[in-house]
């Protein structure tokens, strides 16, 4: 078994890039995804 320190792991950016594109919270991003809120048409908007 590979165990690797939390500072080896990779991180996954995309969600921190959209944040930071569309001028909301990491948070904010992470409850689209996984579906506990919904976008705002003017986001979905953006996002595409």
């Amino acid at each position: 078994m590979n165990v690797y320190p939390i500072w080896n792991k990779p991180l996954n950016r995309i969600k921190v890039m959209l944040a930071e594109k569309l001028g909301k919270d990491p948070a904010t991003i992470s409850k689209w995804v996984t579906n506990t809120t919904q976008p705002s048409l003017e986001n979905l908007i953006a996002i595409s």
